[in-house]
């Protein structure tokens, strides 16, 4: 066995431990807790020779970490993560509890500014991937997004502003297959945001204050080996500087302008992440009839469901192999969506507060440690080698159930505040948010057509 596996099995290998009680059989997971900590070197992915063979499979990085491209121009801390996080999941309470319109506008770029829509918040953007545009292809950075609709990125000649990024900006003068999209089309008055003289215009801002906005255009995009033509995507002429370095965003909600609804006829609107459990890890995004492994468990799309997000039906909890005496209702009358933006699982009041509770009689043996603004579950570890968790678990529709890798029980700020990743709403009625903590090391496969998510465990 190579040094390269020793190393992973060593931070990754958990033993998991049973003991009996008075309500049967409890689940614990002995963990290392040095194995808690990213590493500062990149390490790939679980099953090399599996991902080699995936067409359309791009690589994910965390843009945190090690394994990113993108250097940060400013290092977030973990609070400041968690702060976005916040604004993030403020912005999409605000947007599905009201109804709300686009605004179009008309006129020149250069004079007036586009009434954006409302994108949610950008939050964090942990996750990235790297795609070509035009023709020759150019390898831009984007955060990929299941909250967001439109694709964009940022294009010269900025007659506004760009911020300053690691890919040189992308110029659509240099490609062979650049077009603006005709104001005149069915794609601009589905996007709409009215025009600039014959070109269609596109305009998001999102609730942190983040803000793009331009030309809609389209181009070939490139997933090699695949090479998707005239594909639609905002051309950004004006842009906030609170993107960090990546070049734009891939917006992969279900809305009929998303990367999911343009390349239906070629993926079918069915793909698959698998988020690493560390940032010094790489995961995946696939596309298309690759996308199903194995002991997937499919849990359905609610019917009533509507871009820009994916709403799941969570049903049930359990702490150490235990169910919670959660009733129904308490995730019926709120609902939830399932994000890959968001960072922590945001679950009602009533939820949080029992598993909460259920999580600390486990845990009476550790000291607590100082709670952060959003989490108040933290332990402080230090002196310890080993530690005795209890497992988590989730269940969603069609007796779908979950049990979370260590890394989607735990967010670390180091290893004296090692916190519960899980936190409550305000308000009884506000949305549930599942979360990418929660989603780390799955196969999550969105299957659009049959209205389906699913999930594999230990993917990457």
């Amino acid at each position: 066995m190579g040094s390269g596996l020793l190393i992973l099995l060593e931070i990754y290998l958990l033993f998991v431990s049973f003991s009996s009680s008075a309500s049967g059989l409890q689940k614990f997971h002995i963990v290392d807790v040095h194995a808690l900590t990213s590493r500062n070197v990149c390490s790939g992915p679980k099953d090399v020779e599996r991902h080699r063979s995936v067409k359309s499979r791009l690589k994910i990085v965390d843009r945190h970490g090690p394994c990113s491209t993108v250097p940060a121009v400013e290092k977030l801390s973990l609070e400041q993560i968690l702060s976005k996080d916040q604004s993030r999941v403020e912005s999409i309470h605000r947007q599905t509890s009201a109804v709300s319109g686009k605004n179009k506008t008309s006129g020149p770029l250069t004079t007036s500014q586009i009434t954006a829509q409302d994108g949610g918040s950008y939050g964090v953007g942990n996750y990235i991937v790297s795609v070509g545009i035009g023709t020759p292809s150019k390898t831009l950075t984007l955060v990929f997004d299941t909250g967001s609709d439109v694709t964009w990125v940022q294009c010269e000649p900025c007659q506004k502003h760009c911020y300053m990024q690691q890919d040189p900006i992308f110029d659509p003068s240099q490609s062979s297959t650049f077009a603006n999209v005709s104001c005149n089309s069915t794609q601009c008055t589905d996007i709409g945001f009215g025009c600039s003289g014959s070109s269609c215009l596109y305009g998001m801002k999102y609730g942190d204050g983040s803000f793009t906005d331009g030309y809609y255009a389209e181009d070939t995009l490139t997933l090699t080996p695949d090479m998707l033509q005239n594909f639609r995507f905002g051309c950004g002429q004006n842009n906030s500087e609170t993107f960090g370095e990546i070049s734009g965003l891939l917006g992969l909600s279900p809305s009929s302008e998303s990367f999911v609804s343009q390349t239906s006829d070629k993926y079918q609107r069915v793909f698959a992440y698998c988020l690493p459990a560390l940032s010094s890890s790489t995961g995946y995004l696939n596309f298309g009839s690759s996308c199903n492994m194995p002991n997937t468990n499919r849990t359905l799309i609610p019917k009533q469901s509507n871009p820009p997000y994916y709403y799941i039906t969570m049903t049930g909890l359990t702490v150490a192999d235990q169910p919670l005496n959660i009733t129904s209702t308490v995730f019926s009358n709120a609902g939830m969506i399932i994000d890959s933006g968001t960072v922590i699982t945001r679950l009602p009041p009533d939820a949080y507060q029992a598993l909460r509770s259920a999580f600390r009689q486990h845990m009476t043996q550790y000291k607590m440690a100082a709670s952060d603004s959003l989490l108040d579950t933290c332990y402080d570890f230090t002196g310890y080698d080993n530690v005795t968790i209890p497992s988590v678990g989730v269940q969603f529709l069609n007796n779908v159930s979950l049990d979370l890798d260590l890394s989607g029980i735990f967010y670390l700020f180091d290893i004296s505040q090692v916190c519960l990743a899980f936190a409550g709403n305000r308000d009884p009625r506000d949305l549930g948010i599942y979360g990418n903590v929660q989603q780390r090391t799955f196969n999550v496969i969105y299957d659009v057509p049959n209205g389906e998510i699913g999930f594999s465990p230990e993917a990457c």
